[in-house]
Formats: structure tokens, C-alpha cells, sequence
């Protein structure tokens, strides 16, 4: 097949899972499609890498440093649409807001470490794109049907840049495949700018599409899907979402993530388990199921990477070298309370130091809570780990009055919390953060508009 001829090919692919998947109710806000941009974007390429072909912009200190121009005002232009309709919905905003009182001091402390960081105006910048994470956040949650909202989201992302990814690595490899600068190795990236990248693109938007299956296997039986007109909606959305379960598994394949996929193999089965209203209704069932695999997972990631849990994911004992990278971002000076400022640890001597010694030119330590302890210190830890908490709570609470919701909700907060044993993900723009931001993030009154 020409490329020409596949992207037709696919565009009538992507158009007919839109089609399968019309739904005019329940009516969800136009303006959802601002957070769908703004997720897109964050899980694939910047705008200025799409405009500038395959080849992405060598990793030195001042593109770290400088950004791009371009990009910085695609982003400020959603940020700015995204307060406005937030302004309209002020009254819900500020409900919303004061439900969710640890995570906005969490955000403000990280606005305060931007006085001590020796880069302030890029760590400025790269807060303000956190806020808009935020704000995208805020869009969906205070939507007048916040389930149906995320249900939009997540499938207009994934019908998207799920097939694209397959049109890229098939049929224009110098788009969708890149090289290892040291040793020369293909990867497969899709949309994405690297392997992990298209790992979390398949991990997130593969169980948005999981919890959709799960959900209509659960509501309807497969021969009723296909009777009357209201069923047969019903029938496309299933088969729409099981088409991109299969594009995912694929795409699982070709990109080689240990990571994304035992992280969508825990999440897709926290989805399934969640289902049962028997262990729903239990909390101390459900703290002890997750407090069993996190510490399974620690214990084989960090605590003893001889186990053998490392080795059935397809990696070494050193965890593909990040052993030696977390060794050495801990040897360096960086104040232990307070860290280096907000996402500036990557910066200036520091950076040139480490790609002095490391030939791979690592920008990141391969570790969120290391990354947070760099960059907030012992304290920025300690936030996290109350919004980490106090979003857990909500989530468990949330399980015995809308299942449903809170299902995928866990699923992300559990697939955060693991990811960032061996990835960092605690950073704006990271489609893993935006999920976990909308797993934590407390709806206020949900209780009572489920009853009514």
C-alpha cells in the first residue's frame, strides 16, 4: 500500500470509530474539546516537532533552557480558552477548589520553590503548564456529566493517535520510527517522541478503551446490543473500543515498554476486579488488594531486584542502568529540604555534569519520587505523599457509590504510583500525571447528584 493510499485508509478508519462511537447522550460541554487538544499534544508531540518533521530537536542545555516559541503559544492559547470556561463555571470552580485543598498546596509550594531555583523564569514557565494541566482537569470534572465527559475524552484521544501511531511505524518509518544516538537501535515511537512515550500512549487511552468494554459487557448482553436503534449506539461504541484494544495490543508489541505494559496489565485488572460489588463495598478488601501489589512491586522493583520480578518484564537487575543514574543524581549537591526549584534539577552545571560522565545524555532520573526529592526536597515529598493519600481515600470512598468512575479512577492512581518507580511522571505535561490529577481530584457533592 502507497502512503498516500494508507493515509486515506486510515483517516476512513479513524472517521468510522468516531461514527460507531455518536452518542448524543447524555450532552457533554463543546468546550471538552480544549482538554482533548491540550492531552493530545502532552501524549504525543510538541507542535513545533510536528511542523518540523521527524528529526527532534538535539538534546542540549539551552532547548531545555529556551523552549520553543511556537509551542509556548499553543499552550498559553489553551490555558487562556480553558480559564474562560472555567470563569463561566466560577461557582462550581470554586466548590470544586476548596474539596481539593492538599493538592492546590502541593501546586502553590511548587510555585514557591521557583524563588530558589537558579533557573526562575523556566521554572515559571513550567509551572504555569502545570497549572494548565489543571485546568483541563477542572474542564472534565465540572462538566455537566463528569463520567460521560472522561468517556469522551479518553476515546477522542485514543481513536486519534492510537491508529496514527500504526500509520506512522507502518508506513512512514522515518516519522514513526526513531534510533538510539549510542548504539543505533530502532524503536518504534508512533505519535510519540520515543518507546516510552508511545508505551503511556498505549497504557492510558488502552484502559480508557478496557473500562468502556468492561462496562457495556457488564450493562448489556451482547445479542440485546444489536436489536433497537438505542442498542445498536450501544453496539458501535463496543465495537469501537475493542478495535482499539486490539490496535493497542499491537502497538504493546511493537514498542518494547516494560513499564506501560505491566502497568496496563495491574490497572486493566483493578478495572475488572472493581466490577464486583462484593469487593467495592469492602474498603479493608480493597486497601489490602492494592497495599499487597504496591508492596510487591517495591519489594521487586527497589527492594530486591533479584527476585525475579524485573527479569519477567524483559530487564536487567540494574533496571536498564537507571541503578546508576539514581546513584549518581544522589551523590550530587542539592538542598535536601527544599530541593532545587521546581523541575530545575535538569539545569546548568548539573546537566552538563551528568552528560559529562553518562553518553546516553539523560534529562530525568527515572524515578518521580526521586525527581520530586531533587527538584521539592524532603518537603515537596511529604505534599505529595498527603495528596497521594488523601486522594486514595476519595478514590476507595468513591468506589461504593459510583463504581463505575471510581474503578478507572484507581486504575489510574494505582498505574501512577507504579510508573513512577521507574519513570518520572510527577511532571506537566505527562499524560500519567494528568490521569493522576484526575484520579485525586475530589468531586464535591457527587454523592448527592448520583442519588438525585
Amino acid at each position: 500500500m502507497s502512503p498516500s493510499i494508507a493515509v486515506v485508509a486510515y483517516a476512513f478508519v479513524i472517521l468510522t470509530l468516531f461514527l460507531l462511537h455518536r452518542d448524543s447522550k447524555p450532552e457533554v460541554s463543546r468546550a471538552l474539546w480544549i482538554p482533548v487538544v491540550w492531552l493530545s499534544i502532552s501524549a504525543s508531540r510538541q507542535v513545533s516537532q510536528w511542523l518540523g518533521g521527524v528529526a527532534l530537536e538535539a538534546p542540549t542545555e539551552t532547548a531545555f533552557v529556551e523552549g520553543n516559541p511556537l509551542d509556548a503559544f499553543v499552550f498559553a492559547a489553551l490555558l487562556v480558552a480553558g480559564l474562560v470556561v472555567l470563569i463561566g463555571r466560577r461557582r462550581r470552580v470554586s466548590t470544586l477548589l476548596r474539596a481539593n485543598g492538599p493538592l492546590l498546596v502541593f501546586l502553590l509550594y511548587c510555585l514557591l520553590s521557583v524563588q530558589w531555583s537558579d533557573y526562575p523564569a523556566v521554572a515559571f514557565r513550567r509551572w504555569t503548564k502545570a497549572i494548565g494541566d489543571l485546568v483541563m482537569i477542572l474542564i472534565v470534572v465540572t462538566d455537566p456529566e463528569p463520567t460521560a465527559a472522561v468517556k469522551r475524552v479518553l476515546a477522542r484521544c485514543g481513536f486519534v493517535l492510537i491508529p496514527l501511531s500504526i500509520l506512522l511505524i507502518r508506513h512512514f518509518p522515518d516519522l514513526g520510527r526513531t534510533y538510539n544516538s549510542w548504539n543505533g537501535m530502532p524503536y518504534n515511537i508512533g505519535v510519540a517522541t520515543g518507546k516510552n512515550g508511545l508505551g503511556y500512549v498505549c497504557l492510558l487511552f488502552g484502559l480508557g478503551s478496557l473500562w468502556r468494554v468492561l462496562e457495556l459487557f457488564r450493562t448489556w448482553r451482547l445479542v440485546d446490543l444489536f436489536r433497537a436503534r438505542k442498542s445498536s449506539l450501544k453496539a458501535g461504541t463496543l465495537i469501537a473500543h475493542v478495535a482499539i484494544l486490539v490496535m493497542t495490543g499491537w502497538l504493546f508489541w511493537m514498542a518494547d515498554s516494560a513499564t506501560s505494559l505491566a502497568c496496563f496489565l495491574l490497572g486493566g485488572g483493578l478495572i475488572a476486579l472493581t466490577r464486583y460489588p462484593a469487593l467495592v463495598r469492602r474498603p479493608a478488601a480493597v486497601h489490602l488488594l492494592i497495599g499487597v501489589l504496591l508492596s510487591l512491586t517495591v519489594y521487586g522493583l527497589l527492594l530486591n531486584p533479584g527476585a525475579g520480578l524485573v527479569e519477567a518484564v524483559g530487564r536487567d537487575s540494574t533496571l536498564t542502568g537507571r541503578t546508576a543514574i539514581w546513584n549518581q543524581v544522589l551523590g550530587m549537591t542539592v538542598n535536601p529540604l527544599f530541593g532545587a526549584g521546581y523541575e530545575s534539577f535538569w539545569l546548568g552545571e548539573r546537566l552538563e555534569k551528568i552528560w559529562q560522565t553518562n553518553p546516553e545524555h539523560p534529562n530525568q532520573a527515572h524515578n518521580g519520587y526521586l525527581e520530586v526529592f531533587l527538584d521539592l526536597g524532603l518537603l515537596g515529598v511529604t505534599l505529595l505523599g498527603v495528596v497521594m493519600a488523601w486522594g486514595y481515600r476519595s478514590v476507595v470512598r468513591a468506589l461504593r457509590w459510583d463504581p463505575e468512575a471510581a474503578g478507572l479512577k484507581l486504575a489510574f492512581f494505582v498505574v501512577a504510583a507504579i510508573y513512577n518507580l521507574t519513570e518520572h511522571a510527577f511532571r506537566e505535561l505527562h499524560p500519567v500525571w494528568i490521569a493522576f490529577l484526575l484520579a485525586v481530584t475530589v468531586v464535591s457533592g457527587a454523592p448527592q447528584r448520583k442519588a438525585e
